[in-house]
């Protein structure tokens, strides 16, 4: 089985850096051991428990935009509904092992996988990937994770119809 380390994702708003060039494709690796130890040794992790995130994330986010490395700085200029996003993606992948789960269309009850860092992208009444039809988040899941974690304006796409 080869298992999947790697997971594109897309800001919601994306970092703007000093050029005013928007990056908002990204890519997050697996977290290891390392990665939630290292960073309780770092100084600002120790007077600031809330740093832990930020350095965190800098450790697993692989790739944003034309980025050749991800440095701190850079999470911490994030906007708060992007580094949402990341502290939500690394929850699922890493508590999962994926980032995607099964739901329920509440038009038409067909049931379908998702990538749920897809899903969070989607604009309301917009149907991504070709779909005929969006539902509404708050759909039925069975298992990979909560569209309880979705704003209630994102939607997800049924590919039935």
């Amino acid at each position: 089985m080869n298992a999947r380390k790697d997971f594109a994702f897309t800001l919601p708003r994306g970092y703007v850096d000093g050029e005013g060039v928007v990056h908002r494709e990204g890519t997050m690796r697996l977290a290891t051991a390392m990665d939630e130890i290292a960073p309780l040794k770092d100084a600002r992790v120790q007077s600031n428990a809330a740093y832990l995130g930020v350095i965190l994330l800098s450790r697993v986010v692989t790739a944003l935009g034309t980025f050749p490395q991800i440095y701190p700085r850079v999470i911490e200029e994030l906007a708060v509904a992007d580094f949402a996003f990341l502290q939500a993606m690394y929850r699922r992948v890493n508590e999962n092992g994926h980032d995607h789960g099964a739901v329920a269309c509440p038009a038409c009850a067909h049931r379908f996988e998702v990538e749920w860092s897809a899903l969070e992208d989607a604009l309301p009444g917009e149907a991504a990937n070709g779909a005929a039809h969006v539902m509404p988040a708050g759909v039925a899941t069975s298992g990979g994770d909560p569209p309880g974690e979705f704003p209630a304006t994102r939607e997800s796409v049924c590919s039935a119809r």
